[in-house]
């Protein structure tokens, strides 16, 4: 209390007082500071609510571009049916004709290699030694290898496709050619023959090209067949180190697309995706697929094709065909429920307005300025704003667009509960305004790169931790900060305390691990069984959606005690982050994020209210549990 030591001087009709430090057993909702109401409030609020028709209009035409890609090719590795056809005395071409009635209507074929029209019958190859050793005293080179062609054509096509220096000769009275080291290996062009049969059969053809330096620059993908799509082998494509073998190699993709493989992002693919756009493929790598079921294998082709934008379905028989007709069946059957063709894949350009994307920037911009002012301690609000602007454009490398949008990803998901975090309802507010943003990261951050599941924006990962650290800020009270750190420093800890802490600090480095679509963190096999038979019947919700979103809704109804509200309301940040960082997946559908985001709201909303109710009734059965004996015992005695 404040006292006046003028006796003319009237008191004040309430005494003046300083914000209190928050202490463990005091950080409830309703203790925690309350935000500022800045005069600039009401503007910043219509500026976003502005900048949300460019943004509405973005996601309009997004959604239609997406709705027009819904189909996709079965493509099967030809060079692994065929080995599968020989093991079980078939011929290649009726087990293709089996497979294509279970849905496969695409082939890969990869280009000849010399040794492969050795295995043809094509040419026939002979080691100098084996040769010398049959025909002595002719003049064989031992560390030679001699080809011998069906015609003369063949041989001289293949002589004048590298640049390795060979010869002709005569040894035994037939021509051979000298080559000074092993050919086998060479690419040697495609199988025109089969390439044109199986263009007749209606196929889908996913041409895969090998590269070597002994052919020369000018010839690279020369005679490439006329198919709509090229994979590149190993991990980086044909030229990605020599800017001219690139030049060339974009020069002769035409209209081909390239083939953007998940999980292996091929070294200088970016380079020919910006020229000719690109084609998304899914594959599982053969060892991995036969550790599986084959409705594992199915569940994960369809997730691929209907949530990921997977066009190309790429993949090898199983070791039976049992197995095999076992996994298209069921892959057939979960694409045809999902809406997806099977048919030659649409694929389109996505090209939103720039126009629009500026007029969308508006927005993120306005609403950091807003999580900035509405602190408790404004200037902190506002210099954290700043780092986290800073932050944005420098790991986007003063990209616009994609700062804006990881912006929008970190300021969204803590406004809500920045602004207000008193009461169970303001959760609705924090979702409102987090489904907002939503809008804008899809407006700047939807590009026609980021739809075909490259790098989006950099600092992804940050929007699961950005947002827990700014609503972490807003908690210090309204004083000195070096009041308040001397107050946190001076506090007591109690081994509780320490655990409380090691346990969250265990959550959120699994719920960071686990982010993204392929992490290092692995799921349980009843998760992955519960998985795989909830995304066959619905759109799946983000399992830390569903846990973060009850933990928001207890933090806020203020059940629980000391500083335990506090940290619930932390976790129910990780529920709106997600929200973003689920829509930061560009190549994923609109509708299909939409779709999983509000089943996690829902269902996060039904158990948070469980949730209350549970703990509440658990709280008092605590409380009066031997009441009754205890008040007997006494009246006894």
């Amino acid at each position: 209390m404040y006292f006046v030591t003028d006796p003319n001087r009237a008191p004040l009709p309430e005494p003046l007082t300083e914000a209190r430090p928050l202490s463990p057993t005091s950080m409830t909702p309703s203790s925690l500071p309350p935000a500022t109401r800045h005069p600039w409030t009401p503007l910043l609020l219509g500026l976003i609510a502005l900048a949300l028709i460019p943004a509405l209009l973005l996601a309009f035409g997004r959604v239609q571009y997406e709705q027009s890609q819904k189909t996709a090719a079965i493509v099967m590795d030809y060079p692994a049916l065929v080995i599968q056809a020989r093991r079980f005395g078939l011929e290649p071409q009726a087990l293709l004709d089996r497979y294509k009635k279970l849905g496969v209507n695409g082939l890969a074929l990869y280009e000849d290699t010399i040794a492969s029209l050795e295995q043809r019958g094509e040419l026939y190859l002979k080691n100098g030694s084996d040769l010398a050793a049959d025909f002595p005293g002719q003049g064989v080179k031992t560390n030679a290898v001699y080809m011998k062609a069906a015609t003369p054509a063949i041989a001289e096509a293949l002589r004048g496709r590298y640049t390795i220096p060979t010869r002709e000769v005569t040894i035994g009275g037939q021509t051979w050619v000298e080559w000074p080291s092993d050919p086998r290996f060479l690419p040697a062009g495609p199988d025109t023959a089969a390439v044109n049969d199986f263009k007749k059969q209606g196929l889908v053809l996913v041409y895969r090209p090998y590269q070597d330096d002994a052919v020369p620059t000018a010839k690279v993908g020369a005679d490439w067949p006329d198919v709509p799509f090229i994979a590149f082998t190993g991990d980086q494509v044909i030229g990605a180190r020599t800017p001219e073998l690139l030049a060339q190699v974009d020069k002769a993709l035409g209209k081909r697309l390239p083939a953007i493989i998940e999980g292996n992002i091929q070294k200088g693919l970016e380079d020919l995706v910006l020229t000719h756009g690109g084609v998304r493929l899914f594959a599982l790598a053969p060892n991995y697929q036969n550790q599986l079921e084959p409705l594992d294998v199915a569940s994960k082709y369809n997730l691929a094709a209907r949530e990921r934008g997977m066009r190309l379905l790429y993949l090898r028989p199983y070791p039976t065909i049992n197995e095999t007709e076992d996994m298209l069946g069921r892959m057939q059957d979960l694409l045809k429920r999902s809406g997806v063709k099977l048919e030659t894949p649409q694929v389109g350009t996505f090209a939103p307005s720039s126009l629009l994307k500026a007029l969308s920037m508006v927005g993120p911009l306005a609403a950091l300025l807003l999580l900035g002012l509405s602190f408790p301690l404004a200037r902190l609000g506002v210099i954290a704003a700043g780092v986290v602007v800073v932050l944005a454009f420098g790991l986007n490398l003063l990209q616009p667009f994609e700062s804006a949008a990881l912006l929008s990803a970190v300021a969204f998901p803590a406004l809500g509960l920045v602004l207000r975090r008193s009461k169970v309802t303001d959760w609705f507010l924090a979702t409102g305004l987090s489904l907002v943003g939503v809008l804008f990261v899809s407006a700047l951050g939807a590009s026609r790169e980021s739809a075909l599941g490259l790098e989006p924006f950099r600092g992804v990962g940050l929007t699961l931790l950005l947002p827990l650290l700014l609503v972490a800020l807003s908690f210090l009270p309204r004083q000195d900060i070096r009041k308040t750190i001397a107050d946190i420093y001076a506090a007591p800890i109690r081994l509780g305390d320490v655990a409380v802490m090691a346990l969250g600090f265990v959550l959120l480095s699994l719920v960071y691990e686990r982010r993204g679509n392929a992490t290092g963190g692995s799921a349980s096999t009843f998760e992955a069984s519960l998985r795989r038979d909830v995304q066959d019947t619905i759109i799946r919700p983000r399992f830390k959606e569903i846990a973060a979103h009850p933990l928001g809704i207890l933090g806020l109804s203020g059940t629980l005690p000391g500083y335990f509200s506090g940290l619930l309301i932390l976790a129910g940040v990780v529920g709106q982050s997600s929200i973003l960082n689920t829509f930061s997946h560009f190549h994923t559908p609109l509708i299909i994020s939409a779709a999983r985001v509000f089943i996690g709201l829902g269902l996060g909303l039904l158990l948070g209210g469980a949730a209350i109710w549970a703990l509440k009734y658990g709280i008092r059965l605590w409380n009066t549990y031997g009441a009754p004996r205890v008040a007997s015992a006494r009246g006894q005695a």
